[in-house]
């Protein structure tokens, strides 16, 4: 290090020593304001945001949204032993029925002409049993003893309430009956999904926060030690979400992973800095001590915060906005990080004359021999740990062709749930709960021609994928089905298309509308499927109804309709399908993120350390964790899903900081002329110990997040945890085997920045 660069790192010790109260009390001044301007921070609910604009599975969902308004179906259903009597309706199930949809009509938020009911449709008595085969699956159980009520919602933008208070005031109305009822729907697992994300989020981080209280205060036996990383994690995060605002981004199911990360960038910044002040504390009074941790741990610091920053800004290569606001965030509050600390940590530290002094952790001593010993282990058997660490990287990287991708949306939510509850019930009893649509190109003018086909089509998809299991239909609804019910003849007068298309109108208003575009010249089949059915089940049952679909066209006789579509071909969309994509529109950039993350993270450690083998060596205990964690996903059968989409991007700004401070900290030994391995002794019974009590605390932090009602959550626990374990095993063993093949005695390779 040289005289300038120390006289510069002791000018900003001495700074922000000096002013140690002022930028104390203007942090603690500025989270009040911070806080109440976070509030107005809102949260994206939007699954169409988590595509890419340019994605064709999106572009299919808004194209069918623009020709018939967006199918967003609520299913309300309940049971009724006395459902029928004959072929009618008993009048005590008839009068609940229409009590309980006169309810529903009046909740804002819920497009009250076309909610469909069975009292409704069984109003005329003409084909009865017709209507009501059409019907089973959808309005009528199996055995005529359950019905569902099917909403449609308005779009979010035209309600007069927010898509949460219409939901809540729907389960509310159910609630209030006197027969258990359920209420179903992919736009209630959206919103289950969000309002868990946000709820148990904010919740569970505060628990989290209180028992990193407890581990830290076990660790440091000092309550200083502990309010002081806490406030710098709270302050981050505050000031974070207050630039949100005034930037007007929005959080997302992306970006609630944001608290967490920083505290984990947070607590293991304040731990680093707790324990080399305690060890200066042993020969110096507490302002020399506090200023030379300062001018000893701040290029570490910065660099740290720099390198994760880097990581994170490489989600900007992302198409995806939430994706890319994720990546500005996490840069923003790492950087914060840095502010934060040099505002309250000198302040916070020497304030008061009494309990400055960290304690030791309850069998400590224990822990530094047990580091030291691994450090003689690391030096007299490098080539086992090397082979060793082979196994294990090729172990786990075969997990890597055992993952899978869960795309049954309702797996991101816990048996117990009322959404998972109301699932079962509608599937159970009334078939499937996911709806969907197969779109094709229609005449502007109906004929008995192209409607013959439509019939074709209808019946080879219902033949051909029948019957309750996964990966079949349970419905398939068109046009020709209610133009089938209206008699081509009444008494001796023959009716034509446009008559029975007029007599289908009159008694069911909305089935031509929402199924045929005349303007447009698009025609929809609407399609249900249970939506509890594995991923791969799923996703076969979308592509091969694309095929049949496709399949059919190419066998229409060529027509105007045909000829002036760009490609005559169908288009399967709908929220069903939306849900099953998702987590592989969020993967699908992950790939290049990742890389220019690694590469970024190199380049900055390479520029800190003025030393590029340093900087490609230091890479490789940061992709050990992320082998470990995506490899044990495949191994143990943890799928990828919404949370864990990034992992690997996420896990590359985990251990980046124990990396640096671990190097940085061997420089400083190598300045003073140790040998390499003294130097690696010294640095693994020092800054190791900082390590290993950061990891601990975090690990039971995270913990926590078990206890959610969001199975992703509870998979982002998990993973963290693991995580941080893998780049505890990389930091302390495979980074000193590392520096000893890299460095040499005879001179200081490399020097602290």
């Amino acid at each position: 290090m040289t005289n300038s660069r120390v006289t510069l790192l002791e000018r900003f010790a001495n700074l922000i020593i000096n002013w140690r109260l002022p930028l104390l009390l203007l942090a603690v001044a500025l989270i009040f304001p911070a806080a109440w301007l976070a509030q107005e921070l809102s949260f994206d609910q939007s699954v169409e945001s988590l595509y890419a604009e340019n994605d064709p599975i999106l572009a299919n969902y808004r194209f069918s949204k623009g020709l018939f308004g967006g199918d967003e179906f609520v299913i309300v259903a309940f049971h009724h032993d006395h459902l029928f009597d004959g072929d009618d309706l008993t009048e005590d199930a008839k009068s609940q029925i229409q009590a309980l949809v006169q309810k529903l009509n009046a909740i804002p938020g819920v497009k009250a002409q076309s909610t469909q009911n069975l009292a409704a449709a069984l109003r005329f008595k003409y084909g009865r049993k017709r209507v009501c085969e059409i019907l089973r699956g959808i309005l009528l159980g199996p055995e005529d003893k359950t019905t569902a009520i099917i909403l449609r919602l308005e779009p979010s933008e035209l309600a007069s309430i927010s898509r949460e208070e219409t939901i809540a005031r729907i389960r509310e109305t159910a609630e209030q009956q006197t027969y258990q009822t359920f209420v179903a729907g992919e736009p209630v697992q959206v919103h289950d999904m969000f309002r868990y994300v946000e709820e148990d989020g904010k919740l569970l981080w505060a628990v989290s926060l209180a028992l990193l209280a407890v581990v830290i205060f076990t660790l440091f036996r000092n309550l200083r030690w502990v309010i002081l990383p806490l406030i710098v994690v709270v302050a981050t995060i505050t000031w974070t979400e207050a630039i949100l605002v005034l930037s007007q981004m929005k959080l997302s199911m992306v970006s609630s992973m944001m608290n967490s990360l920083v505290t984990i960038i947070g607590v293991a910044t304040v731990t680093h800095v707790t324990i080399h002040f305690r060890e200066l504390r042993r020969t110096l009074e507490p302002l020399p001590a506090l200023t030379q941790t300062f001018v000893q741990l701040s290029p570490a610091i910065f660099w740290t915060c720099c390198t994760t920053a880097i990581g994170f800004a490489a989600l900007l290569s992302s198409e995806i906005t939430p994706v890319k606001s994720f990546g500005v965030m996490m840069a923003i509050s790492t950087i914060l990080v840095i502010v934060t600390s040099a505002a309250v940590l000198p302040g916070g530290i020497l304030l008061g004359r009494r309990g400055v002094d960290p304690g030791s952790a309850p069998a400590e001593k224990y822990l530094v021999k047990a580091l030291g010993r691994i450090t003689d282990w690391v030096q007299h058997h490098p080539k086992l740990l090397g082979s060793s660490t082979t196994a294990v990287v090729a172990f786990a990287a075969v997990g890597f062709f055992m993952l899978r991708v869960e795309t049954d949306f309702s797996k991101n939510f816990r048996e117990s749930s009322p959404i998972v509850q109301s699932l079962n019930f509608v599937e159970h009893s009334l078939g499937g709960a996911g709806t969907w649509e197969v779109n094709l190109p229609a005449p502007k003018k109906l004929d008995e021609q192209y409607l013959a086909q439509i019939r074709k089509l209808t019946q080879r998809l219902r033949d051909e994928f029948k019957g309750d299991g996964d990966g079949q239909l349970t419905k398939v609804i068109s046009l020709t089905d209610g133009l089938d019910m209206v008699p081509k003849r009444v008494l001796l007068l023959k009716l034509s298309l446009n008559g029975r298309l007029k007599a289908l109108r009159q008694f069911q208003g909305e089935f031509e509308s929402t199924l045929y575009n005349p303007e447009q010249g698009r025609m929809r089949l609407v399609l249900r499927a249970k939506e509890r059915q594995t991923s791969e089940e799923k996703l076969r049952l979308i592509t091969d109804v694309r095929r049949v679909a496709n399949e059919e066209i190419a066998t229409w006789e060529t027509a105007d309709y045909l000829v002036k579509s760009n490609k005559p071909e169908s288009k399967v969309t709908g929220l069903f399908v939306l849900l099953a994509y998702i987590i592989e529109s969020l993967l699908r950039d992950q790939v290049v993120s990742f890389c220019l993350a690694a590469i970024g993270i190199g380049g900055m450690m390479a520029i800190a350390f003025r030393n590029i083998r340093i900087g490609l060596i230091s890479i490789i205990p940061n992709l050990f964790p992320i082998i470990l964690v995506i490899g044990g996903m495949g191994w143990s059968g943890l799928p990828i899903n919404i949370a864990t989409a990034m992992i690997a991007s996420v896990s590359m700004g985990l251990t980046v900081d124990s990396s640096i401070h671990y190097l940085s900290g061997y420089y400083r030994a190598r300045s003073e002329g140790l040998s390499v391995f003294d130097a690696l002794h010294r640095t693994h019974t020092g800054v190791g110990r900082a390590v290993v009590f950061a990891n601990l605390a975090l690990i039971a932090g995270f913990s926590v997040l078990t206890l959610s009602h969001f199975i992703p959550l509870i998979y982002f626990g998990i993973l963290v945890s693991v995580a941080m374990i893998g780049g505890l095993l990389g930091n302390l063993v495979l980074l000193p085997l590392l520096i000893s093949c890299v460095e040499k005695d005879v001179a200081t390779h490399g020097k602290q920045n």
